[in-house]
């Protein structure tokens, strides 16, 4: 009988081959074999002393969430090459079961920036009650990266406390990505308590934390910033006015009628799009004109969506 370790070209020999490519694609390509251990065996690749196969084992082993992996990966934030780090992070962030959160726990307050970045993002989606001290910590962290991840670990906890804080990040951060991440975070708030530092981040230097602002203010639908809103309709960033005409959609905001009606004769078919939708959702009559006309666009898509609109408004005057 031929031993499966030995034969010449079999998935078990080259994942033994001196040649560590060679292992690599061997490890590449265990996923997709016969072998009915083949988790066992990309577990035990993760302590190759290849940092290429160490990363390629550890990409394999997304979505595998046994006790031996897991329990395998999470020293491994810690690795020595940085590629490698990298791919456990990206596999641990996949983790469904929050009972792997005791394992991650611990690396949430590691003095290593990026070993503490990459548990906290594996943390955020399994929602577990015992990280929300730990991400309230992390997010006044001197790196932007751990604040960034403490964020979005806060916003998967939806734990009103975190509030106040995530409110002074949005307005007050050094960092865009981390005022943005903020931002968007304050979007579970299920209310408008958080609208006046959502409403300061409409004017944020930086447009993509407008953008943000715009459209978690909608998500809120937060009365408080129509008119604002309105003025954000005016952004040099096409992306800003697309997110404030949804937010003014969603409100349902009659006085943001003009300021709509403007933008369905917009160059850009992307806002002339969201202007159609919104002014559908206004369920004014003064609108129909543009609309009817508008339902001769260039654009085939904001031809269907002002025809659309028409017979939403038609609809709420009886008609």
């Amino acid at each position: 009988m031929s031993n499966p370790f030995t034969e010449p070209n079999s998935l078990r020999a080259r994942l033994a081959d001196p040649d560590a490519e060679v292992r690599r694609i061997a490890v590449l390509d265990l996923p997709y074999s016969d072998e009915d251990d083949y988790i066992e065996l990309l577990t035990a690749a993760l302590a190759d002393e290849a940092a290429s196969v160490r990363a390629e084992a550890a990409h394999a082993l997304e979505g595998v969430e046994e006790e031996t992996v897991v329990s395998a990966l999470v020293p491994m934030l810690k690795d020595p090459d940085a590629a490698v780090r990298q791919a456990v992070a990206d596999t641990l962030a996949e983790l469904k079961e929050s009972r792997w959160g005791s394992l991650l726990l611990g690396m949430a307050g590691d003095a290593e920036p990026g070993v503490q970045a990459s548990a906290l993002r594996a943390l955020r989606a399994l929602r577990v009650p015992e990280a929300f001290a730990p991400a309230l910590a992390a997010s006044s962290s001197a790196d932007a990266g751990v604040r960034r991840e403490a964020v979005g670990v806060l916003a998967y906890l939806k734990n009103p406390e975190a509030l106040s804080r995530l409110m002074q990040l949005a307005t007050g951060d050094s960092e865009p990505e981390v005022r943005k991440a903020a931002v968007g975070a304050m979007g579970f708030a299920g209310s408008s308590d958080v609208s006046s530092a959502l409403e300061a981040a409409l004017t944020d230097s930086v447009w993509l934390v407008r953008e943000e602002a715009a459209h978690t203010l909608g998500k809120l639908k937060a009365l408080s910033a129509v008119a604002k809103l309105i003025a954000a309709m005016q952004d040099e960033y096409w992306q800003v006015r697309v997110a404030s005409a949804r937010a003014l959609g969603k409100m349902k905001a009659v006085e943001a009628l003009a300021v709509l009606l403007q933008a369905l004769g917009h160059e850009m078919s992307n806002l002339r799009k969201e202007a159609a939708i919104a002014l559908g959702s206004l369920g004014d009559a003064r609108a129909l004109p543009a609309l009817e006309a508008a339902s001769n666009d260039p654009d085939p898509d904001v031809r269907k969506l002002s025809r659309l609109a028409v017979a939403s408004i038609a609809a709420a005057q009886g008609a």
